[in-house]
């Protein structure tokens, strides 16, 4: 069988819509570079950009998917809901799509760090305009997001930064109606997660893997093995970190303002890891966490995921 081309695959989710196989992370890019990044990625073919109200780049994103000139309804757009916000979930997703400047999203996902229990204290970490609220339950949030695809202003709706324990809580929720059709986490050599995608893969849920390149001058990128096996390659060891995400059957959303290294990161058709190198790479041991919960007021991440 011929390796795919990975720049033109989708992965079909449990709603029957087809996401793009890899797409435009912008998460911690700065402010004025956002916009020449997502236009750099669209007209470079990337049709899958990823965003979120917290990142402060909407507007940015919106403009470069104008600047693009791409149509519309051919590119991917992921947002997600403020964890501040989760007790104004219209708020939010009004406010996205204002700051887009579109008419729907393709994916709304809630990010797990603000579903902690009710109680009287607030959440002091508010990225949004608004004063802290009462924390909520995060089963309470989304018994409202299963509401926003009756209006078409989100396509699908998921998850992001959600481990075992906390999928299992929301499918015993008495709201509970709709799968999420992605789940959104950190996924890279050092942070493979194997237990929590083999529980995806069995409740239907897609895997979207941020932080996929490990971070910003990663040690992944140092590594001898993957240094070895992108030689052998002649690709980059971002390249190989690409195609193992790919090749384990998640989509990826690698980060970057530089439209040679935008480039560089779709260059994933013709070529795909053997067996061997797949297996070598995820016997890597090291283990680190790009996105933590120490910040948090409760814990997130359970170690559940391995």
């Amino acid at each position: 069988m011929a390796p795919k081309n990975w720049t033109k695959e989708t992965f079909t989710l449990n709603t029957g819509a087809k996401i793009p196989a890899i797409g435009l992370g912008t998460w911690q890019s700065k402010p004025n570079e956002v916009r020449e990044a997502v236009k750099a990625a669209l007209q470079a073919g990337y049709r899958h950009i990823d965003t979120a109200l917290a990142y402060g780049n909407e507007h940015e994103v919106g403009q470069g998917i104008k600047d693009s000139g791409v149509p519309r309804e051919e590119i991917w757009i992921t947002t997600k809901l403020d964890n501040p916000w989760h007790k104004r979930v219209e708020e939010g997703i009004n406010s996205s799509l204002k700051s887009l400047g579109l008419d729907y999203v393709d994916l709304y996902l809630m990010v797990r760090p603000s579903g902690h229990p009710p109680t009287s204290q607030t959440d002091n970490h508010s990225t949004g305009p608004h004063p802290p609220t009462p924390r909520t339950d995060f089963t309470d949030t989304w018994r409202e997001l299963q509401k926003l695809p009756e209006s078409g202003r989100v396509k699908n709706i998921g998850v992001s930064n959600f481990a075992i324990k906390n999928l299992e809580k929301l499918f015993a929720s008495k709201d509970f109606k709709t799968t999420p059709a992605v789940n959104q986490i950190e996924l890279h050599p050092n942070n493979p997660s194997p237990k929590l995608l083999d529980y995806l893969k069995k409740k239907g849920i897609h895997a979207t893997a941020y932080s996929c390149l490990g971070s910003t001058d990663s040690p992944l990128y140092k590594n001898d093995e993957l240094q070895k096996i992108a030689e052998k390659k002649g690709k980059s060891v971002q390249q190989v970190l690409l195609m193992w995400g790919l090749q384990r059957g998640t989509s990826v959303i690698p980060k970057s303002v530089t439209a040679s290294r935008i480039q560089a990161n779709f260059e994933v058709d013709g070529w795909e890891l053997t067996e061997e190198e797949q297996k070598a790479i995820s016997g890597l041991t090291e283990r680190f966490k790009v996105c933590g919960d120490a910040w948090l007021p409760v814990k997130v991440f359970f170690g559940d995921d391995e």
